[in-house]
């Protein structure tokens, strides 16, 4: 049903080192930087509490605020998820004033389409209920915090080359690739 429980299938033959991390590269991201994987995975072995860990950049654009295809997170103060959405998150309560930056603090973050896990809490992913949230927003990832497990985040300073979400999207990045226009 997601591509945890496929990554999870895909290792469950596999004799994985307990201690270890296996990461997962989402197909809709191309374009990401192979640093953001490193730190993706050394932020999670260096997060003894989180079964997982992430990515995120700040938003810049209120376009991709606005954008339900471009996935929002809220972290604590130790850039530990809180709650991911499609919706803007956080939400300014009194409206955000037109031309306002989306510099403020804290700033919204775009979620990246990477994840590092524990490969014993991976082996036990499918066997958790899926929850309420995970249904509403579409996003596997809250059925880890649903669950009471926490996922490490990493800050990236800039934002990886565009995802594909769309048809539009998918031939942006074949221009890229190809050499035709810059990210």
């Amino acid at each position: 049903p997601t591509g945890t429980d496929r990554l999870a299938e895909a290792c469950a033959n596999m004799d994985l080192d307990p201690d270890g991390v296996v990461v997962n590269v989402q197909g809709d991201e191309p374009l990401i930087d192979p640093a953001l994987i490193n730190a993706v995975a050394q932020r999670l072995a260096e997060s003894p509490d989180c079964v997982m860990s992430t990515a995120a950049h700040a938003i810049t654009d209120a376009a991709e605020l606005d954008n339900p295809n471009v996935v929002k997170v809220v972290v604590d103060a130790q850039w530990r998820a809180m709650y991911f959405s499609r919706a803007p998150i956080p939400w300014w309560r009194d409206g955000r004033l037109a031309g306002t930056p989306l510099s403020a603090d804290p700033p919204p973050l775009r979620h990246v389409g990477i994840y590092a896990y524990r490969p014993p809490f991976l082996a036990r992913y499918p066997s958790l209920r899926r929850s309420p949230l995970e249904a509403v927003e579409s996003l596997e990832q809250l059925r880890v915090l649903w669950h009471g497990e926490r996922i490490a985040v990493v800050r990236a300073e800039q934002a990886p080359g565009p995802g594909v979400d769309t048809p539009e999207d998918l031939e942006r990045v074949r221009r890229i690739v190809a050499g035709q226009t810059d990210a």
